[in-house]
C-alpha cells in the first residue's frame, strides 16, 4: 500500500513536471496534461449541439459586427503567432463567430477558437470598441489553453486526494474491531472534506481568478494590435459590474475584483499600445 501511494504522488508529479507549457502572451507556466485536438474534438462536438438547440442568427446588423471584429481578432492573433515563429500552433484553431439571439448577458469561446456572442450583452459593449474587448478576452481564453489547465487541475488534485486518503488509511492501521473501523472511516471522510474544500479555496477558485485577470490582459493586448481604442476597457467592465449585483468575498469568487480589474485593464493600456506598434 506504501509502494503504490508513493508511485501515485511521483506519477502525478512527473506528470505535472514534463507537461509544462508557456502561456502566449505572458509567459505563465502551465500544465497542460490533455493533448489539444483531444480537447478540440470534444469541444467542436459540443459546439456544434450548442448550436442545434440554440440556432444563430443567419443575417443582421449584429451578425455582420460581432463577424467584423471577430475577423480582425482573429487576424491580430495570426499576426502575432507569425511573427513570433508560433505559426505552427494556428492549425489547432478552426474559427466561428455566431450570435444567438438571447437576452442572456454572456459570450463565450470554446478551445479551438469557436465563438458564440449573446444578443443580450451587445447593449453593454455599446460599440464596437467594447465588443472588441469581449470577443479578445474570450479568445484569449482559448490561446491560453485554460479549459486545458483547469481539467488537468483537477485531474492532479483527484490523484492527490486519493493519494492523501491512502496514506490516511495506512496510518491508522488495521482497525481492531467493528467500532474503530467506523471512527477511522469517519475520521478519513473529516480529513477529505478539509483537503476538498481546501483544493477548491486554495487552488481552483484563484486559478479560476487568475484566468480571468491573464484573459483579460491577452484580450487587451490582441485588441491592441487589431486597432481597437484599449482604453475603452476599463469603462466596459465598468459597465458590465454595474448590473452584477451582490458578490461573494474574492477570495471565494471565480472572477476577480471588479474595481481591481479594471483599474488593472488601465494600467495596462498603455503596454497594450506598445505591443500594437510591434505589429502595424
Amino acid at each position: 500500500m506504501k509502494r503504490s501511494t508513493l508511485l501515485i504522488v511521483i506519477s502525478l508529479t512527473a506528470i505535472i513536471l514534463f507537461s509544462c507549457a508557456k502561456v502566449v502572451f505572458t509567459g505563465r507556466r502551465q500544465a497542460k496534461l490533455i493533448p489539444s485536438n483531444q480537447i478540440n474534438s470534444l469541444s467542436f462536438q459540443q459546439y456544434d449541439s450548442f448550436l442545434q438547440q440554440n440556432p444563430p442568427m443567419t443575417s443582421g446588423a449584429q451578425l455582420a459586427m460581432v463577424r467584423r471584429v471577430g475577423l480582425k481578432i482573429q487576424q491580430a492573433t495570426e499576426k502575432y503567432y507569425r511573427a513570433n515563429g508560433m505559426a505552427d500552433q494556428l492549425r489547432e484553431f478552426e474559427w466561428a463567430f455566431n450570435v444567438v439571439d438571447d437576452p442572456t448577458v454572456n459570450a463565450f469561446c470554446m478551445p479551438g477558437g469557436k465563438v458564440v456572442v449573446y444578443t443580450g450583452i451587445l447593449p453593454i459593449a455599446q460599440d464596437e470598441d467594447g465588443l472588441a474587448v469581449i470577443m479578445g478576452h474570450e479568445v484569449a481564453h482559448a490561446l491560453a489553453h485554460h479549459g486545458n489547465e483547469r481539467m488537468s487541475q483537477t485531474l492532479g488534485l483527484q490523484g492527490a486526494l486519493l493519494a492523501i486518503e491512502a496514506a490516511i488509511a495506512i496510518g491508522q492501521g488495521a482497525p481492531a474491531d467493528t467500532a474503530e473501523a467506523a471512527r477511522n472511516a469517519r475520521t478519513r471522510g473529516a480529513i477529505m472534506q478539509a483537503a476538498g474544500a481546501g483544493a477548491q479555496v486554495g487552488v481552483l477558485l484563484p486559478f479560476s481568478r487568475k484566468h480571468e485577470s491573464e484573459a483579460d490582459e491577452i484580450g487587451l493586448y490582441l485588441m491592441a494590435i487589431a486597432g481597437y481604442d484599449v482604453d475603452q476597457a476599463g469603462p466596459f467592465w465598468e459597465r458590465m459590474n454595474a448590473g452584477g449585483g451582490e458578490r461573494p468575498p474574492e477570495f471565494l469568487s471565480t472572477h476577480p475584483d471588479p474595481e481591481r480589474r479594471s483599474q488593472r485593464l488601465r494600467e495596462l493600456a498603455p503596454i497594450a499600445k506598445e505591443i500594437a506598434k510591434q505589429y502595424p
